[in-house]
C-alpha cells in the first residue's frame, strides 16, 4: 500500500509527497513533529503538518536567509538565529570567516535532536566551535540581549503556535534593540499567493521601526506556492548598495554574487504588497 503525505497549504489546495518510511511522529511540548523519508525530496521535517525542510531543496531557503544580510553588513561578527533548529542557517553562517560567534535559539529541543540524527547534511555544523545552541524562547532572548548582535535572522515556522509572537511588531522592536547601531535583521515572510496580508503587515510594522526595509524572493518547491519572500530591516546598510565585486564566491548552490541584487527585483503583484 502506498503512503502519501499531504500538506493542506490552504483549505482548498495542498501538495503531496510519497512516503518511503516514517522515522519520528510525536507531539513535543510545543508542536507535532514528524521526520519522514520521501521518494522525491529525501528526508523531510514536518512541524504541525507543514513542511519545514527537505534534503533536496533546503539549500535555497538556508542560503537565502543567511547570505544576503551577511554580505550586506561589512563586519558581521556576532549573529543570532531565532528558530532554525534544523541547523541549516547556521551551516551557511559559518561559511563567513568574519563571523566570530553564531547563536542559535530554538524553543523546541526535539527539532535540534532529530535534525542531527536524520538531517546530518543540514544540522552537521551545530557542533562547530563558533556556534552556541540554546533551547529557549527566542522572543525572550531578544529582549534580554540589548545592543549585542550585528545580524539577527528569524528562521521561524508559519505564524501559528509557538512562532506566532515572532510576527508581531513588538518582536521587531525587540530585534531593533538587540542589534548594534549598524545592525540588520532578516525574517522569512511567507508567500504572496496565499499570505499577501502577512507580507503587507510585516512590511508595515518593520517600516515603522527600521529606516531601510527591503523584500526579496526565492523559489522553494516544497513551500506553499513555491515563491517565498524574506524581509530585511536595517539601521544603516542597504543590501541594494552592495557592490557585487565585493561579494566573495562561496560554496553555495543557489545564492551567487550576481543573484544578490537580482533577488530584490520582485514581480509587480509582490512589489505592490510592499508599498
Amino acid at each position: 500500500m502506498e503512503l502519501w503525505f499531504t500538506e493542506k497549504q490552504t483549505p482548498a489546495f495542498g501538495i503531496t509527497a510519497k512516503i518511503k518510511q516514517t522515522y519520528v511522529n510525536e507531539k513535543t511540548d510545543f508542536q507535532d513533529l514528524a521526520m519522514v523519508e520521501t521518494e522525491e525530496f529525501g528526508n523531510m521535517l514536518l512541524l504541525d503538518g507543514m513542511v519545514m525542510t527537505t534534503e533536496k531543496d533546503e539549500f535555497v531557503y538556508h542560503e537565502m536567509v543567511a547570505h544576503p544580510v551577511l554580505n550586506t553588513h561589512p563586519s558581521p561578527k556576532h549573529v543570532l538565529v531565532v528558530g532554525g533548529g534544523d541547523g541549516g542557517v547556521i551551516r551557511e553562517i559559518i561559511k563567513h570567516p568574519e563571523v566570530e560567534k553564531a547563536v542559535l535559539v530554538d524553543i523546541d529541543g526535539k527539532v535540534i535532536e532529530y535534525s542531527k540524527k536524520y538531517l546530518p547534511s543540514i544540522a552537521g555544523k551545530l557542533e562547530d566551535p563558533r556556534v552556541e545552541v540554546h533551547v529557549n524562547d527566542g522572543f525572550m532572548h531578544i529582549h534580554e540581549h540589548k545592543n549585542e548582535y550585528d545580524v539577527i535572522m528569524v528562521d521561524s515556522t508559519e505564524p501559528v503556535g509557538p512562532a506566532a509572537p515572532l510576527f508581531e511588531r513588538g518582536f521587531y522592536q525587540g530585534i531593533y534593540e538587540a542589534l548594534k547601531d549598524d545592525g540588520l535583521f532578516v525574517a522569512q515572510t511567507d508567500n504572496p499567493w496565499f499570505k499577501a496580508d502577512l507580507i503587507q503587515k510585516v512590511n508595515r510594522d518593520v517600516k515603522e521601526i527600521f529606516p531601510i526595509v527591503r523584500v526579496y524572493g526565492a523559489n522553494i518547491p516544497t513551500y506553499p506556492s513555491g515563491l517565498w519572500t524574506f524581509t530585511i530591516g536595517s539601521k544603516k546598510h542597504d543590501p541594494l548598495e552592495v557592490n557585487e565585486a565585493d561579494i566573495p564566491e562561496m560554496d553555495t548552490k543557489y545564492y551567487t554574487p550576481r543573484l544578490h541584487k537580482a533577488a530584490f527585483v520582485l514581480p509587480k503583484f509582490v512589489e505592490d504588497l510592499t508599498k
